[in-house]
């Protein structure tokens, strides 16, 4: 594992290895004064968050029990005991921390694709300046091959646009003037004039930087579920010290109590299971907004697909040629293509993969048409049914006719049609299995698209979904996730486009394909398939749900051993270290226990678990 730190994880390191070095040195050599070095080191941060909280907002979380439980037992000289206390809760918050801190960097390596200059029209004149100092209404210009620095309107020119980054579309995007582009995106072909409608900060790409900020387990309904358990047991615990006094008259007893009831295994080791649930998912190429999310994934009952980038592959590939003379039609198309970027070109030339390629002279894209060219003194024109009838070429032969999707490429040499190709955007090949594990597991499945009919009963079929729905607009995509929640359904929806922001953000959670997306995408979707593995879905939901039994069982056993603690230590059976041994043998216990989520795997045993959890717990009812 390549481990990297920053300077405010080094110097908390360091200070994490001294205090445990004098702690364990003070008790085995018997000299009290060492665990100082733990008390300040690792001790003072703890009381700085306590009085900024109770200062700042009055907040009563765990800070102020463990700082009470650390000046108790200074007061009565047990300072091993307020050391070990000190280091453990700061090795437990830097855990948690690094997790998180980890998660963050991995992403944002994802997110150095906005570029740093543009080139700005100002007064007629070009000049370079950097990204950040660009102004809303400033005028770009953006040349072929460049990504584009900030989201804005076309002005001047017509391009084509690689919005594959944003919107996981596989073909790019014809734009012309008055039509909006995005940051992060890759202008293909013709330069253009834009005028930004965003700032840096606030484009498409920089929004990313925002979910990975919100990355937190502080952010999950059960972590301020315990922070409430906390409250309540400094209110216990302050009673019980108060009254075992007014009783016994013995201070060693009401500091026991502190020490005993301190919550220190409640309040860690709830999120340090998010957050080692969120580290095992990060190495599957899963990013999670927040600890809720795993929350409400593990209630989840209904998966709802978009089609295209989602089930399939968003890249077109050739899946027929038809033609009388095949060879050297795909000859003369792939000679052509080699001279575009354009995905379907590339798409071609791959299926041809000879290196026997012609000289095209006079080439020449047609923006949302298609190209021509000349071989060999030949005129070559691949496009489709628009482009040959511009260049009055009878199609008579070789209709264009879309099925299932498809996209079809019509090739004539000298205005004669010598066939077609055929491309189609394929099967993910593990969209059946996925979809097959998720009903073992209890979830239903259903498939809307924007697609008719043919084509997305056509992918229907092949992964064998539940429910399907077709020609669906971003409305009725989100009223059915509306009914289906009205019906009693928790609903997650995976998808990968701009068009799919309202179902994500109308879903219990949205699961976006890619690790970046729309500014509105982004903010949408709760959790991010980095490496667009729809095979790692299963597995999302079943360790969603073993987290929350992870952290269920961590609160009955924290909350159980501190009652059974203090009833021992206002009977007088425990002093304060072995309080605090008892305290800490808790957490240690329960981090332990967390910890095994960072390995978790979704082995036959978990499956059907998993299985039996999902239809007694979650069923699924069908939504009409």
């Amino acid at each position: 594992m390549n481990l990297k730190f920053g300077k405010t994880e080094i110097r908390d390191i360091i200070f994490i290895v001294i205090s445990t070095i004098s702690v364990i040195l003070s008790f085995m050599l018997n000299i009290d004064y060492l665990s100082w070095i733990a008390i300040i080191l690792c001790g003072i941060p703890i009381f700085k968050e306590c009085i900024e909280g109770l200062v700042t907002e009055f907040d009563i979380k765990a800070d102020l029990l463990v700082s009470i439980a650390i000046i108790a037992s200074i007061i009565i000289g047990e300072t091993f005991a307020a050391g070990e206390i000190a280091t453990i809760m700061a090795i437990g918050g830097f855990l948690e921390e690094y997790t998180v801190n980890k998660t963050n960097s991995k992403i944002e390596e994802l997110v150095k694709l906005t570029p740093h200059i543009a080139t700005r029209i100002k007064n007629g004149i070009e000049e370079k300046v950097n990204v950040e100092d660009v102004k809303i209404g400033d005028i770009l210009k953006v040349l072929p091959g460049q990504n584009i620095p900030t989201d804005g309107v076309i002005i001047s020119g017509e391009t084509s646009i690689d919005q594959s980054t944003l919107t996981g579309e596989s073909l790019p995007v014809d734009k012309k003037e008055n039509d909006e582009v995005f940051s992060g995106t890759t202008n293909l072909f013709g330069s253009f004039l834009m005028k930004t409608t965003k700032i840096s900060k606030d484009s498409s790409l920089q929004k990313l930087i925002d979910l990975v900020k919100s990355s937190s387990p502080e952010n999950a309904k059960i972590v301020r579920a315990a922070d409430k358990w906390a409250t309540m047991i400094v209110v216990i615990a302050f009673t019980a010290a108060i009254l075992t006094y007014l009783f016994t008259f013995e201070i060693s007893r009401s500091v026991t109590i502190l020490v005993v009831f301190c919550p220190c295994a409640l309040v860690l080791a709830t999120p340090t299971a998010i957050t080692a649930a969120i580290g095992n998912l990060t190495k599957h190429g899963i990013l999670v907004k927040d600890g809720a999310s795993i929350e409400e994934l593990a209630h989840v009952n209904e998966l709802v697909f978009d089609k295209t980038g989602t089930l399939t592959h968003g890249t077109p590939k050739v899946v027929e040629v038809i033609s009388d003379e095949t060879e050297e039609m795909m000859y003369l198309l792939a000679s052509l293509e080699s001279k575009s970027e354009h995905p379907l070109a590339k798409a071609i030339v791959n299926y041809y993969d000879k290196n026997d390629l012609a000289t095209v002279e006079n080439f020449e894209m047609k923006i949302g048409k298609g190209i021509t060219g000349s071989i060999n003194g030949s005129k070559i024109i691949a496009g489709n049914e628009k482009l040959l009838e511009d260049e009055n070429i009878n199609l008579k032969d070789y209709p264009e006719k879309n099925q299932n999707g498809e996209i079809q490429i019509i090739v004539a040499k000298d205005s004669r049609v010598m066939g077609k190709v055929i491309l189609a955007d394929t099967l993910r090949e593990n969209s059946r299995y996925t979809v097959k594990r998720l009903k073992k597991l209890g979830i239903g499945t259903t498939l809307l698209t924007g697609d008719n009919e043919g084509a997305g009963e056509f992918i229907s079929q092949q992964v064998k979904v539940q429910n399907a729905k077709f020609n669906c607009l971003p409305e009725d995509k989100t009223e059915y996730i509306r009914q289906a929640q009205l019906n009693g359904n928790k609903i997650a929806m995976i998808g990968d486009g701009i068009n799919d922001a309202p179902s994500l953000k109308k879903a219990n959670v949205g699961i976006a394909m890619g690790s970046i997306g729309s500014d509105v995408s982004i903010e949408a979707a709760n959790i991010a398939l980095i490496n667009d593995n729809i095979e790692d879905i299963p597995h999302l939901i079943a360790i969603s749900r073993k987290t929350l039994n992870v952290i269920n069982l961590n609160i009955a056993f924290s909350l159980s051993l501190n009652i059974i603690a203090m009833i021992m230590a206002i009977l007088g059976l425990l002093d304060p270290i072995s309080g605090a041994l008892i305290h800490n043998i808790g957490s240690v216990v329960v981090i332990i226990y967390s910890s095994t989520l960072m390995n978790f795997k979704l082995t036959s045993k978990e499956f059907r678990k998993n299985k039996k959890l999902g239809i007694t717990k979650h069923l699924y009812k069908p939504t009409t």
